[in-house]
């Protein structure tokens, strides 16, 4: 098997246990492992090809713990454009009633193109609407072309309008019948060994789109099959009074009342989780995905992340999806969540949001939340997710005394290099598998066609 050695990192990101950052670092690399590491200290060992990486900070791949790729399609919609959480998924449910699976496949390739380029080399999502034909499938697929790490959220949404509930009648599914294709995709696709590429984990959306019996019913198949558990939770005031009205409780105690606390459970958003919850969340050791654009798109509040971090909740960073973020930028999601991050400290005079900290949830943290600990930090025998930003461009110009931090406080840029599981599929910034122009043409024709039918 051949061996590639990346050497001459302007520093070499590992966050490993120790968080060390070695300048001049190198990493070897054989097949789809990290065979070593070292600083300019270090003897470079021999390797079949290299690659220099002068000039540049290297780093292990990002990982996204929350997204809808299909919403790349309805970005910007005027129509949704200044409305609250509610608001929001109201006058965009009707819109992604016209979805097709080619809209799937090719949304899901748009949304990790820019993943990919943001320095993300795993990416969860969460698709929870199934019409005219389209299954999950249609998204690994895709994933599988894309050479991306996936962990494929099989959400679902069984409580429409009628019953109570937000999404129209039209969108949602019958629950036993959510349950068997849950259980098919899972038999078909779930990878549980170590440098899986493709993961099933079962997520009907939200408490306000399906009943206590599906979760509790998704929960006991997940724990029955070794699947992991993803839902959203305490997104805004309108999210917590439905919880309230409906349920006679809070989020949290909702959460933990249908079973979906856990180690194997993650919760998107958790905005306006209160204190008992966050207690009861790190005690059990759920996770959260923070999803810092999305919230301020909507209005929706600030996850307090250190608090959560500080009570044993598992943290990730997550883009959510593209028709409220309105983008797929790791690098960039990190950077807000430091910005952000400062705003709700600066109240409480606590000193201020890192760069390193934002880094750490957007790597680590990240991998603990979707249950690996084969990706998420440099070492050897972790999988080689490996990506470089290259800092001797005018956007660093200044910056090189902390090039680690520079790639949070500066302006945010694509990826000079990307290796997913050994395999390139960036290099010096181009794609090696696609060609993104193409891939957008073909985007934003299917995108004017869902707007034509809706």
């Amino acid at each position: 098997m051949r061996t590639l050695l990346l050497k001459n990192a302007l520093r070499l990101v590992t966050m490993n246990a120790h968080r060390d950052e070695l300048a001049g670092g190198w990493v070897l690399v054989r097949g789809r492992e990290i065979l070593a590491l070292g600083g300019a200290a270090d003897p470079l060992p021999q390797a079949d090809e290299v690659q220099d990486m002068t000039g540049h900070v290297v780093m292990p791949g990002m990982v996204n713990t929350h997204h809808h790729m299909y919403q790349t399609l309805t970005r910007a919609l005027p129509a949704a454009q200044d409305s609250a959480l509610f608001g929001w998924l109201q006058a965009l449910y009707p819109v992604w009633a016209g979805l097709t699976p080619e809209m799937v496949r090719v949304s899901t390739c748009t949304a990790m193109t820019e993943l990919l380029w943001s320095g993300c080399t795993t990416t969860s999502d969460h698709l929870y609407l199934f019409p005219n034909g389209c299954r999950l499938d249609d998204q690994m697929e895709a994933a599988e072309q894309m050479g991306m790490r996936f962990h494929a959220a099989r959400g679902s949404m069984s409580v429409g309008e009628s019953k109570g509930g937000l999404p129209p009648d039209g969108v949602v599914e019958e629950e036993a019948a959510i349950l068997r294709d849950t259980q098919r995709v899972i038999e078909a696709f779930h990878d549980p060994e170590p440098f899986a590429m493709q993961r099933v984990v079962v997520a009907p959306c939200s408490p306000f789109s399906v009943s206590p019996d599906l979760m509790r019913e998704a929960a006991r198949l997940a724990r029955a099959t070794g699947t992991m558990l993803h839902t959203h939770l305490a997104e805004n005031e309108s999210d917590i009074a439905y919880s309230r009205a409906r349920f006679g409780m809070t989020p949290a105690e909702y959460a933990e009342d249908v079973e979906w606390v856990g180690p194997d459970v993650w919760h998107a958003h958790c905005v306006k989780l209160d204190q008992a919850g966050i207690s009861r969340f790190g005690a059990t050791r759920t996770g959260m995905a923070h999803c810092p654009c999305s919230n301020m798109r909507l209005g929706s509040g600030i996850a307090p992340v250190r608090r959560m971090v500080a009570s044993g909740m598992r943290v990730g960073l997550g883009v959510d999806g593209s028709a409220s973020n309105d983008g797929s930028h790791m690098l960039g999601e990190a950077r807000q969540a430091m910005l952000l991050g400062r705003l709700l400290e600066a109240e409480d005079g606590r000193p201020m949001m890192q760069a390193r900290e934002v880094l750490e949830l957007a790597t680590r943290g990240g991998a603990a939340v979707l249950g690996r600990d084969d990706i998420g930090h440099l070492a050897p025998g972790m999988a080689a997710d490996i990506v470089a930003f290259d800092l001797r461009g005018i956007e660093y110009a200044g910056a090189q005394s902390d090039p680690v931090a520079a790639l949070v406080f500066c302006a945010t840029r694509r990826v000079a290099y990307s290796m997913v599981n050994g395999r390139w599929l960036i290099r010096e910034g181009q794609f090696v598998t696609h060609d993104p122009a193409r891939l957008a043409e073909r985007h934003n024709a299917l995108a004017r066609q869902l707007l034509e039918r809706a």
